[in-house]
């Protein structure tokens, strides 16, 4: 045989293999769609399992990205002593300026801090009934971008607060410590529901796989009486895990996008009085193939098992 005729042969062969696959691939949709109710039923279950997980993984990313706008404007406010001379200011304030952790500071003399808290407290005008001003000057500290995290603020707050002349200083913590435990919180049920959901994935594809092998065992025995092999009985049933990963994933992204605009909305009123504009995040293009992958591996691993463990039971007799 000539070298072209080899390469047509190997051509044939492989236009035969993928021609063989495309079928089997069409066969098992068609399969699945002649049981309408229930495999959408199983559809179902398999995208809500999918859902809740990713749920859970979006809002821990978008509390993330709240975390970090919400600490943008995280200020240290350091209260000075009353005897500081002008000369240890500018030395307190060029220190500041040659610290890596700070971005900038405001500093507001006693007077305009009386300014302020009068512009902005009803209670302002009381304090002009009094012989002295009782507000320190201030001297605002805003952190750098690696120092806005919970530890290192910190961190920085203790070393500001041991400086001679700092009388004290302030960080309001509390607000930024139960955001962190409810993103902790929330990824940490985010990982335990995604392990619990893989193993239902896994378990309810099995089991419909066992189902369709079970109603198909007269054909399956005719088929390896006239020489099918197991791999060629096998194929349909592993298609037909990944047509069910296929929309198992899209019946998920439904759902979460659903649920994320009901979030959204819900939740607007409250996250725009503290942070105007911020609209939860979707799932991105990645993290919708990631899913979408996920999705069909656990199906196709289900399906996997499932003909594994009782294909090899089904012989002619």
């Amino acid at each position: 045989m000539s070298l072209s005729g080899r390469k047509m042969t190997l051509g044939r062969r492989i236009s035969v293999y993928c021609q063989g696959h495309l079928r089997h691939a069409l066969g098992s949709l068609g399969e699945l769609w002649r049981l309408p109710l229930t495999s959408l039923l199983t559809m179902a279950v398999l995208g809500i399992s999918l859902s809740l997980p990713t749920v859970l993984a979006v809002l821990v990313k978008n509390s993330a990205q709240l975390q970090q706008q919400w600490t943008d404007p995280t200020e240290i406010s350091l209260f000075l002593r009353d005897d500081l001379s002008d000369a240890r200011l500018q030395g307190l304030q060029s220190r500041l300026k040659g610290m890596a952790e700070i971005d900038r500071f405001e500093y507001l003399s006693a007077e305009q801090s009386l300014q302020d808290f009068k512009a902005m407290s009803q209670y302002g005008d009381a304090l002009q009934y009094l012989d002295n001003n009782p507000l320190p000057a201030v001297i605002r500290v805003i952190p750098s971008l690696r120092h806005r995290e919970l530890e290192p603020l910190q961190q920085l707050k203790l070393k500001l607060e041991a400086l001679s002349d700092v009388d004290i200083a302030r960080l309001d913590l509390d607000w930024l410590m139960q955001l962190k435990t409810l993103m902790n919180s929330l990824a940490k049920m985010a990982w335990g529901l995604a392990a619990l959901l893989v193993g239902t994935v896994v378990l309810v594809t099995a089991n419909t796989i066992r189902m369709a092998i079970t109603q198909r065992q007269d054909e399956i025995r005719v088929m390896k009486l006239v020489g099918a092999t197991n791999g060629f009985v096998r194929r349909p049933f592993l298609y037909a895990g990944v047509w069910y990963g296929v929309i198992a994933a899209v019946i998920a992204w439904t759902l979460v996008s659903a649920t994320l605009v009901w979030f959204d909305r819900a939740l607007g009123e409250f996250i725009s009085s503290y942070q105007s504009g911020f609209q939860l995040a979707g799932l991105s293009g990645a993290e919708l193939g990631t899913m979408m992958l996920a999705s069909v591996l656990l199906c196709w691993l289900g399906a996997w098992l499932s003909v594994q463990r009782h294909l090899t039971a089904i012989e002619p007799q």
